[in-house]
Protein backbone atom coordinates (compact mmCIF):
# COMPACT_ATOMS: atom_id res chain seq x y z
CA UNK A 1 0.00 0.00 0.00
CA UNK A 2 1.59 3.11 -0.72
CA UNK A 3 0.67 7.08 0.72
CA UNK A 4 0.17 9.74 -1.73
CA UNK A 5 1.51 12.92 -0.23
CA UNK A 6 -1.01 15.01 -1.73
CA UNK A 7 -3.94 12.58 -0.62
CA UNK A 8 -2.34 13.26 2.91
CA UNK A 9 -2.07 16.69 2.76
CA UNK A 10 -5.86 17.00 1.13
CA UNK A 11 -6.58 15.14 4.06
CA UNK A 12 -4.88 16.54 7.07
CA UNK A 13 -4.33 20.58 6.20
CA UNK A 14 -1.72 20.68 9.59
CA UNK A 15 0.83 18.55 6.89
CA UNK A 16 4.06 19.65 5.23
CA UNK A 17 5.41 17.58 2.26
CA UNK A 18 8.99 18.33 1.48
CA UNK A 19 11.43 16.53 -0.90
CA UNK A 20 15.11 16.00 -1.70
CA UNK A 21 15.83 17.01 2.11
CA UNK A 22 19.51 15.65 2.96
CA UNK A 23 20.21 13.66 5.96
CA UNK A 24 22.83 14.50 8.40
CA UNK A 25 21.97 12.23 11.20
CA UNK A 26 20.37 9.46 11.56
CA UNK A 27 19.88 8.02 15.53
CA UNK A 28 18.11 4.95 16.29
CA UNK A 29 17.07 4.46 19.82
CA UNK A 30 15.08 1.83 21.37
CA UNK A 31 12.18 2.45 23.63
CA UNK A 32 10.15 -0.74 24.98
CA UNK A 33 9.23 -2.25 22.21
CA UNK A 34 9.88 0.88 19.59
CA UNK A 35 12.81 1.96 18.25
CA UNK A 36 12.82 5.83 17.59
CA UNK A 37 14.50 7.25 15.15
CA UNK A 38 15.52 10.62 14.93
CA UNK A 39 16.75 12.82 11.97
CA UNK A 40 18.47 15.60 11.20
CA UNK A 41 18.54 17.17 8.13
CA UNK A 42 20.72 19.89 6.37
CA UNK A 43 20.47 23.47 6.78
CA UNK A 44 17.19 22.67 9.11
CA UNK A 45 17.98 22.90 12.64
CA UNK A 46 14.84 20.88 14.32
CA UNK A 47 15.43 17.17 14.56
CA UNK A 48 12.81 15.02 12.99
CA UNK A 49 10.80 11.91 14.65
CA UNK A 50 9.30 8.77 14.14
CA UNK A 51 8.88 5.03 15.26
CA UNK A 52 9.27 2.09 14.45
CA UNK A 53 8.95 -1.57 15.33
CA UNK A 54 12.52 -2.28 14.52
CA UNK A 55 15.83 -1.42 13.29
CA UNK A 56 16.53 0.05 9.56
CA UNK A 57 19.54 0.68 7.60
CA UNK A 58 21.16 4.14 7.79
CA UNK A 59 19.44 7.27 6.17
CA UNK A 60 22.88 9.30 6.91
CA UNK A 61 23.81 10.72 3.50
CA UNK A 62 20.76 10.21 1.44
CA UNK A 63 17.98 12.47 0.59
CA UNK A 64 14.77 11.93 1.37
CA UNK A 65 11.19 12.83 0.62
CA UNK A 66 9.16 13.88 4.35
CA UNK A 67 5.86 14.43 5.10
CA UNK A 68 5.54 15.91 8.76
CA UNK A 69 4.06 18.01 10.81
CA UNK A 70 5.06 20.25 13.79
CA UNK A 71 4.69 19.36 17.51
CA UNK A 72 6.55 20.11 20.60
CA UNK A 73 8.03 17.76 23.35
CA UNK A 74 9.23 18.40 26.75
CA UNK A 75 13.00 17.73 26.98
CA UNK A 76 14.17 18.08 30.69
CA UNK A 77 11.95 21.26 31.28
CA UNK A 78 12.76 22.74 28.25
CA UNK A 79 9.78 23.38 25.45
CA UNK A 80 11.57 22.32 22.11
CA UNK A 81 10.01 22.25 18.54
CA UNK A 82 10.49 18.70 16.94
CA UNK A 83 8.82 17.83 13.32
CA UNK A 84 6.50 14.15 13.73
CA UNK A 85 7.03 12.61 10.59
CA UNK A 86 4.31 10.43 9.13
CA UNK A 87 5.76 9.65 5.54
CA UNK A 88 9.52 8.66 4.48
CA UNK A 89 10.71 7.61 1.37
CA UNK A 90 14.30 7.64 -0.29
CA UNK A 91 14.22 10.11 -2.78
Amino acid sequence: MSSDPDKLIKKHDQLIHSEMLKVTSHVQRRSHDWMINTLMLEGIDVPFKYKRKRKYKTLEGAQVNLTYYRDNEQIAGFDMEVMTVVRIKRA
